[in-house]
């Protein structure tokens, strides 16, 4: 192989990297964004259920029953702690399978 060759090589060896970096970044964001989503799903159904019954739920399976709270459990994993009936919980949502600190 000449020279000429080696860096035509080269160059698209280079533009097929940035293009799959490129795409897992855009993947990587689009999940972010929909585990941001449930999160606020989560917290605007606590609100609400406040705003309704003026106190915070003890439990996520009490939103789900009484406020159609609705996301995809195998997908995504919600840790909500209640700490007391007039303070909002801790709301942390994560995808399944993925490990995060």
């Amino acid at each position: 192989m000449s020279r000429r060759d080696w860096i035509k090589l080269a160059v698209i060896a280079a533009v097929l990297v940035a293009a799959v970096l490129l795409v897992l970044r855009i993947d990587a964001s689009r999940e972010s964004r929909e585990t941001e989503l449930v999160e606020r799903a989560v917290r605007e159904a606590a609100l609400t259920c406040y705003a309704v019954e003026g106190a915070y739920p003890a439990d996520l399976q009490y939103l789900r029953t009484n406020y159609r709270l609705a996301y995809d459990e195998n997908r995504y994993v919600v840790f909500y702690e209640a700490w007391s009936e007039n303070v909002m919980p801790d709301i942390v949502v994560r995808e399944a399978g993925v490990s995060g600190a």
